[in-house]
């Protein structure tokens, strides 16, 4: 089986090509980044091929795709502030990259395509926990183009007899996930401040929740749905209903490093939402075999490869 994820080289799909290493179905693996915010080094030791490009290029996506049988698009601009700073490049990505792929994957014979979608798509609905059937309010421009990738998708496969499967990804954390550019997530920009010795960064009061999923987690489902060739009309939530503060977050953060940490409180971000918290029901008819890695495990795992890896001291992708 030959599998192409484009935005390979980045946090998620580095995960998932090494392991997709090691599964003897998969014989060849091929990875897409243009290595904007991906790291060539997360792929070190990875037998796979990386053709270093943009979603964009047709030619590029057309020879990437020849022979395949699967594509998981995990390429985006995947940042809430970074789209209302530049939501016209999030637009171009997310959205016409997503069409540009699809259209690929029917050039190819049909492949199968599954996309990572997000939990920003619920935006200013406050109904928890978030089931998939509730109205999306989309609040940032990253979350009104993850509404129009999965959207584009799932009429791609009602369209054209495309298999396809939307994942609304919720809060991914994990091994590789950068942790120093402007707009970087909460956990690895906590860990980035803690081992440098500053204060943890926290836009608002802390109180403000997420359902938190380990990428070990991500990574084994995406792992089951490309073997099994997965397929559902409708988008799906990758998250296991946890509901967990910022602040419960740094707690935990001080009990595995035995020391407390420092706070820096500020302003909200524009198109933050305060809670988030996945209905996992179809999730777990889909994939009842996965089981979910702790919270607890996780971040004492990503504590392990910060100290190893010492990601705060390299240049940001």
């Amino acid at each position: 089986m030959k599998v192409v994820i484009t935005g390979g080289a980045g946090f998620v799909g580095s995960n998932l090509v090494r392991h997709l290493s090691t599964l003897p179905e998969v014989n060849q693996t091929v990875v897409i980044d243009d290595l904007s915010f991906g790291f060539r080094d997360n792929l070190n030791g990875c037998d796979t091929t990386l053709l270093e490009g943009s979603i964009l290029d047709d030619d590029l996506l057309d020879r990437a795709f020849a022979g395949a049988n699967v594509v998981v698009h995990l390429a985006a601009r995947s940042s809430v502030p970074r789209s209302v700073a530049h939501p016209v490049a999030a637009h171009e990505v997310n959205a016409t990259g997503t069409l540009r792929v699809l259209e690929a994957s029917r050039r190819a014979g049909g492949l199968h395509v599954i996309v990572a979608s997000s939990s920003s798509v619920y935006g200013a609905n406050q109904t928890l926990p978030k089931h998939e059937d509730l109205a999306t309010r989309p609040v940032s421009p990253y979350a009104a183009t993850k509404l129009a990738t999965e959207s584009y998708t799932l009429a791609w496969g009602h369209a054209y007899d495309l298999p396809v499967l939307a994942l609304r990804f919720f809060n991914i954390f994990g091994p590789r996930q950068p942790p120093l550019h402007a707009y970087a997530a909460a956990i690895p920009s906590f860990l980035a401040a803690a081992f440098r010795g500053d204060p943890l960064p926290v836009h608002g009061d802390g109180t403000q929740s997420r359902d938190f999923t380990y990428v070990a987690t991500v990574v084994d489902v995406l792992a089951r749905a490309i073997l099994d060739r997965t397929s559902h009309p409708s988008p799906v939530n990758l998250a296991f209903g946890t509901s967990v503060s910022l602040l419960e977050i740094i707690g935990e953060l001080e009990r595995i490093l035995g020391r407390s940490l420092a706070i820096q409180h500020q302003p909200l971000r524009i198109g933050d939402v305060s809670r988030s918290q996945a209905d996992a029901s179809t999730l777990q008819q889909l994939f009842p075999d996965v089981l979910p890695t702790s919270l607890a495990e996780g971040l004492e795992a990503t504590v392990n490869w910060f100290e190893e890896a010492r990601p705060w001291e390299r240049p940001t992708g």
